[in-house]
């Protein structure tokens, strides 16, 4: 099933449509699909639709519609000879998977990959890697209503204002669902830090206004163990409880609330990153805020920092037993000038209450 696009006439002529200018393009035509032309400016077809790509070395084009035929991802620049098999990308898929549990969303998908090019027996080929998704619960017709108003704090306006062509169903590109190729490209990536012994976790800090206190969670021995314990990832289950409560709260009434995620990077080599714009604290900020529902990024001691002096902040330098330089604290988060430092990177992300949701907008 195609994802919907609203339509408006073509610029001109009122009686004239995309169609007939061009026959091919009534191929791609079916019930499901519409088409909005803006009439306000003609520039607007000169606009790129880029955006779609991350990364040098390793680059990830994420591809696809909520309620398209799929979703996925091209990995250019993966290492050959890294053994790679789609078991690996589905535990990862897994994870992310919708309808896992009563606070996550109610859609229904299998999320089951795979790999059609890029591995050969086992082996990445050191070619581009596409992995493919497809969408099995395609639900467009209850977006039906959407195609004549702008849903609150979603891209359908922001999308119509710049292209002229905006999807009706299920948010199109802007949609959650996106994050499938980047979950997939992450399980690969995972793979080769974890040759360099490097490892990425990640857990839920906060619920709305219940807050995991930074003490509780030692990040030195933290384990994927600890943070699957329970639906919401919270890895202390004191604190979990009553963040799935503050959640059960707002479900029960079609609202919502939102959270931060603390993700941290241990064993994380030296001398990452560059100096000036390519620092590596903002590839990484550019990498999640450009997460659906991302609204806020916090850096090692973050905008708590702004409450302390210098001297309170500055992390002291030391030589360790093994003789590696290391800091008492890490207020830096890990990076410093924006290189890495070798201690544990520390990051929060801020995620806005779903806005897909049962009851009308407050104002």
């Amino acid at each position: 099933m195609a994802s919907s696009l609203a339509s408006k006439s073509f610029i001109g002529d009122p009686r004239t449509n995309l169609w007939s200018l061009h026959p091919d393009l009534q191929k791609l035509s079916s019930p499901a699909v519409q088409i909005r032309i803006h009439t306000r400016n003609s520039t607007k077809f000169q606009i790129k639709a880029a955006g779609n790509t991350f990364g040098n070395y390793i680059r990830v084009t994420t591809f696809g519609e909520s309620h398209g035929g799929g979703v996925g991802c091209i990995i250019d620049g993966c290492p050959p000879r890294l053994p790679l098999s789609k078991d690996d990308l589905q535990v990862d898929l897994d994870r992310r998977r919708p309808g896992q549990s009563r606070i996550t969303t109610p859609r229904k998908e299998t999320d089951t990959c795979r790999i059609d090019s890029g591995v050969s027996e086992g082996m990445t080929t050191g070619t581009p890697i596409h992995v493919f998704v497809p969408n099995t619960d395609q639900r467009g017709h209850d977006y039906n209503e959407m195609s004549v108003a702008y849903r609150p704090s979603h891209a359908d306006a922001t999308y119509d204002m710049k292209y002229g062509v905006r999807s009706v169903q299920g948010g199109g590109r802007s949609s959650a669902r996106e994050t499938i190729g980047r979950v997939a490209a992450g399980a690969v990536a995972k793979k080769i830090l974890k040759q360099l012994g490097t490892e990425v976790l990640a857990y839920v800090s906060q619920v709305h206004k219940v807050v995991l206190p930074e003490d509780l969670v030692d990040h030195e021995n933290l384990t994927i163990d600890q943070v699957e314990s329970n639906i919401v990832r919270c890895p202390d289950p004191e604190y979990a409880e009553k963040m799935i409560a503050a959640i059960d709260v707002v479900r029960v009434r079609g609202d919502s609330v939102g959270g931060v995620v603390t993700c941290i990077v241990r064993n994380c080599p030296r001398g990452l990153g560059f100096p000036v714009f390519d620092k590596l604290e903002a590839d990484l900020a550019k990498a999640v805020m450009s997460l659906p529902a991302t609204k806020g990024f916090e850096f090692g001691s973050g905008f708590s920092g702004t409450f302390m002096t210098g001297s309170e902040h500055n992390d002291e330098f030391y030589t360790d037993e093994h003789g590696r330089i290391r800091t008492r604290t890490n207020r830096s988060g890990g990076i410093q000038g924006g290189i890495s430092n070798g201690e544990i990177i520390n990051m929060r992300v801020a995620f806005k209450p779903t806005s897909t949701i049962g009851v009308s907008s407050k104002s």
